[in-house]
């Protein structure tokens, strides 16, 4: 009698994947950053203060012939002519075609608000200005 030599194969079933330890290696390393994350100290960026020396102040404006200095009560001087936020994008659009190849230069004080210098910023935007200088401490 001639044995019958075929084999049946079952399909093989692989084993699941079990990614619990995974999930619990992500979440303790999401709480390891959530803890440290406050303890970081960040770097800050110091802004020219209002009192800056004249000499100074001076040698800045004559290098870039488009300055905007804002103040600590937030006012607002374009080349060195008291402006209204308002006014401003008008005047860097004329600016912008007397000048075309120079970037406005920003020294904005300290004290003053980030809101002003968020609206100034926004102001050389719509100039179509795509770069501007900002000057932090001078010295």
């Amino acid at each position: 009698m001639r044995k019958n030599n075929r084999r049946y194969s079952q399909p093989i079933e692989e084993p699941p994947i079990n990614i619990t330890p995974l999930i619990d290696v992500v979440f303790v390393i999401l709480i390891m950053f959530i803890v440290v994350a406050p303890l970081l100290d960040m770097d800050n960026i110091e802004l020219a203060g209002g009192n800056a020396d004249k000499s100074v102040e001076t040698a800045i404006q004559d290098n870039n012939p488009i300055t905007i200095r804002v103040y600590p009560d937030n006012s607002i001087r374009f080349n060195d002519n008291k402006v209204f936020l308002p006014q401003l994008t008008a005047l860097l659009a004329k600016a912008k075609k007397s000048h075309p190849g120079a970037h406005p230069q920003v020294l904005h004080d300290k004290r003053a608000h980030f809101g002003t210098y968020q609206a100034v910023k926004n102001a050389v935007e719509s100039a179509g200005f795509e770069e501007m200088d900002i000057v932090l401490a001078p010295g």
